[in-house]
C-alpha cells in the first residue's frame, strides 16, 4: 500500500499504525482459523500479515527520522514501538506456532519451503519449546528491548549539544563552512553542532587543538546520562533471553542467522589486525612529527589524528578537500550517480512529480528497466541537514517489492536520508570525497532493495543475513575512487573545468592513506560491540571500551561514553558490527570481477543485478557469491587492498 508522505500529521501516523495492526490481525486469524494446513492457507496470510506492518514501518517510523513536525515525529516513534512490538510478540503467540507447526511442506515452491523454514526457526527462537512461564518473560523482555531502541536512539537524535565559539576560533576552516553556522548567544560567535556536516569538517580542519577535543567530548558523550542505563538494560535481558534459550551469548544467539559464527569474527580480526597494527604504527609516527611541529611534547590523541590525516592529504598527495568539493556539486555526482549505475545494471531514472514527499528538500525518482520499459520502483533522496532530522546516512525501506493477487509486481519503494550541506542563493552543494562516498554507499541500498524481483514480500530487497547486507554498498564505493569514473563528472562548479588529472591521480592514492589506523578503528567498534554481548550479563562497559580502544594505538579519550552514542548497538547491528568489515571482503571480492573484465562492464553489470541484487534473500548470501563469482568467495582483493 502506498502512503502519501507529504500530508503525514499525528492523527494520520495513528490511524495508518491502528489500520495496520487491524488488517494484520484479520490475516492471522485466517492462517490460524483454517482447518487446511496447505502453504496458501496458513503461512500465506501470515506472510502477508507482516508485509503489511511493514508497510505501515515505511510511514510514522520512517518520519520519525526526517518530518519537520517534532509532534509527528513523537507520534512516528510511538508507531514504531507499537508496530515493532506486534511484530515481536507474533511468534510468541502459540496458535501461530501450532498453525505453522501443521503446514504439510509436501511438493512445495522452493521459495514457500523457504518461507515455512524461517517460521518454524523465528518460532524456535521465540522459546516455543520452553515452558510457559519462560516464554512469557522471553516475550517481555524482547518487548522492553524495542522500548530501549526507540528511547536509545531518540535520545541521540535529540541530544542538542553544541560548542559556542568566537568567529576567532574557527581558524583553518572555510568561509563556506563559517557561513553556514548559527548565531550564538552572544554578539560575534557561533555554535558547531554534533550534526555530520558541521562535526566531521570541525575535526579535520579545525586548527584549533583544544576546540576539536572540546567538541570531541561533547560527541563522545551524547546522550550519556539516559543511554548507559538503557544500554545496559539491554545487554543484560539480551544475554538473558540467550540464556534462555541455551545460547552461551547474545553474539551467539544473534549470530544462528547470519553468516559468520563468533570465533569466525575472533579469527578474521586475529587475521589483520597484526598486519593492520604494523601499518598503523607506522602511520602514527608521521602523524606524531606533524602534531610535535605544532605542539612539542604533546602525543597524538583521537583528536588529532584525522587533522593531520587531512594534512597530509594537502601536503603528500596534493589534496585539500576544500579545493576538492568545488568539483563535487551535489547536483552533478547526483546526475553522474544515477548514469553510471544506469549504463551498468541496465536501467534508467525519472523524476516523479505525482508523488507526495515530507520535505521541500526531497526528490523523487523512478527506475525503469532500459531494456522492456518497465517501471520498477520509487526512491527518495533527502539530503540536507534540519531541526530534528537523522543526523548521518542511511537507507530506508519503505515498501516491500513482491507479486500482487492479480499477477502484477509491487514496486519497492526507499529513501535514504542523509545530511550534506545545503545550497545557499550563491553556493551549490559542495561534496567532500567522503561525503560522495557516503552517497555512493548509500545508494547501493537503494539498488538492493529497489532491483529486487522476489515474489514473496518477506525475502525482497536489502533483508538478507546482516553480515552481509552492507556488501552491496561496499562495492559501491570502489566507483568513487577509480580515476575513469572520477574523471566523467568531476567539474569545477564555477567554470566547469575538469578535475586535473593530478588531483585525481592524489585522490586515488588516498584511498590506503592511513589504512591502518583507519581500519583498526573498524575494528574496535566491532571488537567493543562483540565484548559487550559476550561477556555475561552486566558487562563493566567502560573498561570493555577501553580495552577495545587499545586497538586504535590512541589515548583513550577521558571522561567520555562512546557507547551511548553507537546507535548501531540499539539499532539492529548488535554483536553484528563486524558485518561492515566482514560485508567489505565480499564486496571488494565482487568488484574484483569489475576490475578484471571492466569496471563499467554492463556485462558484469547485469550479472551481478541477477545474481546479487535481484535475488534479495531468497537464497542464503554465499549462493548468491558463488553464482555471481563463478568460484568460492575468498579474501585476496580485501588483503592486497588493505597491503596485508
Amino acid at each position: 500500500m502506498e502512503y502519501d508522505l507529504s500530508t503525514a500529521s499525528v492523527s494520520s501516523v495513528e490511524q495508518v499504525t491502528a489500520d495496520a495492526i487491524e488488517r494484520a490481525e484479520a490475516l492471522v486469524d485466517a492462517a490460524t482459523g483454517s482447518s487446511e494446513t496447505s502453504f496458501s492457507s496458513r503461512i500465506a496470510p501470515l506472510d502477508a500479515a507482516l508485509l503489511v506492518i511493514a508497510d505501515a514501518g515505511g510511514y510514522g517510523p520512517f518520519l520519525a527520522n526526517c518530518h519537520s513536525d517534532e509532534a509527528v515525529r513523537d507520534a512516528g516513534n510511538e508507531a514504531r514501538e507499537r508496530l515493532n512490538k506486534w511484530s515481536t510478540d507474533l511468534v510468541f503467540r502459540p496458535e501461530i506456532n501450532e498453525a505453522v507447526t501443521a503446514v504439510d511442506t509436501t511438493d512445495l515452491a522452493a521459495l514457500e519451503a523457504r518461507s515455512v523454514m524461517f517460521w518454524r526457526r523465528d518460532l524456535k527462537r521465540a522459546g516455543h519449546d520452553l515452558g510457559s512461564t519462560d516464554r512469557r518473560e522471553l516475550q517481555d523482555l524482547r518487548s522492553r528491548l524495542i522500548e530501549i531502541e526507540v528511547a536509545f536512539n531518540k535520545n541521540i537524535t535529540d541530544d542538542a549539544s553544541t560548542l559556542e565559539l568566537s568567529r576567532d576560533d574557527l581558524d583553518g576552516l572555510p568561509p563556506s563552512y563559517v557561513g553556514m553556522l548559527a548565531e550564538g548567544s552572544h554578539p560575534g560567535t557561533v555554535v558547531v553542532s554534533l550534526d555530520y556536516p558541521e562535526y566531521e569538517p570541525f575535526m579535520r580542519q579545525a586548527t584549533n587543538r583544544d576546540n576539536r577535543q572540546r567538541l570531541q567530548h561533547l560527541y563522545y558523550t551524547r546522550a550519556a546520562a539516559d543511554n548507559i542505563p538503557l544500554l545496559a538494560e539491554a545487554i543484560a535481558a539480551r544475554h538473558r533471553i540467550a540464556e534462555l534459550l541455551g545460547y552461551p551469548t547474545w553474539a551467539d544467539h544473534q549470530m544462528e542467522i547470519k553468516m559468520a559464527d563468533t570465533e569466525a569474527i575472533r579469527d578474521f580480526y586475529r587475521s589483520i589486525v597484526p598486519g593492520l597494527t604494523t601499518l598503523a604504527e607506522v602511520e602514527k609516527a608521521k602523524l606524531q612529527t606533524l602534531l610535535e611541529t605544532d605542539h612539542p611534547g604533546e602525543h597524538l590523541s583521537s583528536w588529532d589524528w584525522v587533522f593531520y590525516d587531512d594534512q597530509q592529504a594537502k601536503t603528500e598527495f596534493g589534496v585539500d578537500q576544500n579545493e576538492v568539493a568545488n568539483y563535487f556539486s551535489l547536483e552533478p555526482v547526483v546526475a553522474a550517480m544515477l548514469e553510471i549505475t544506469g549504463e551498468v545494471f541496465g536501467i534508467r531514472y525519472e523524476p516523479v512529480t505525482n508523488i507526495g514527499t515530507w520535505h521541500p528538500d526531497v526528490r523523487p525518482y523512478q527506475i525503469i528497466d532500459a531494456e522492456t520499459d518497465r517501471p520498477m520502483a520509487v526512491f527518495f533522496l533527502d539530503l540536507h541537514p534540519r531541526n530534528g532530522k537523522y543526523t548521518h546516512a542511511a537507507c530506508w525501506s519503505l515498501q516491500k517489492g513482491c507479486r500482487l493477487d492479480d499477477g502484477t509486481y509491487r514496486k519497492p519503494h526507499a529513501g535514504v536520508l542523509a545530511n550534506f550541506t545545503k545550497p545557499t542563493p550563491k553556493t551549490p552543494s559542495l561534496l567532500k570525497h567522503d561525503e560522495v562516498l557516503t552517497l555512493f554507499h548509500e545508494f547501493g541500498h537503494v539498488l538492493h532493495e529497489c532491483l529486487t524481483e522476489v515474489e514473496l514480500g518477506k525475502f525482497a530487497g536489502f533483508d538478507t543475513e546482516w553480515d552481509f547486507v552492507e556488501a552491496p554498498s561496499q562495492i559501491m564505493e570502489n566507483w568513487t575512487w577509480n580515476a575513469e569514473v572520477l574523471r566523467r563528472f568531476a567539474k569545477h562548479h564555477e567554470t566547469g573545468v575538469p578535475i586535473p588529472h593530478e588531483l585525481v591521480e592524489g585522490l586515488v592514492a588516498l584511498r590506503d592513506h592511513n589504512i591502518g589506523l583507519k581500519l583498526l578503528r573498524q575494528v574496535y567498534y566491532g571488537t567493543m560491540d562483540l565484548d559487550f554481548h559476550t561477556s555475561g550479563p552486566t558487562p563493566d562497559l567502560d573498561a570493555i571500551d577501553r580495552n577495545a580502544h587499545q586497538l586504535t594505538l590512541l589515548p583513550f579519550h577521558e571522561d567520555t561514553q562512546f557507547a551511548a552514542g553507537f546507535g548501531h548497538l540499539l539499532g539492529g547491528y548488535d554483536a553484528g558490527y563486524y558485518g561492515y568489515l566482514w560485508s567489505m571482503v565480499y564486496g571488494d571480492d565482487m568488484f574484483s570481477v569489475f576490475e578484471s573484465e571492466g569496471v563499467l562492464s554492463p556485462e558484469v553489470g547485469r550479472r551481478y543485478r541477477k545474481e546479487i541484487l535481484a535475488p534479495g534473500s531468497s537464497r542464503d548470501a554465499m549462493e548468491h557469491l558463488r553464482a555471481f563469482l563463478g568460484r568460492e568467495p575468498n579474501a585476496d582483493a580485501f588483503m592486497k587492498k588493505i597491503g596485508l
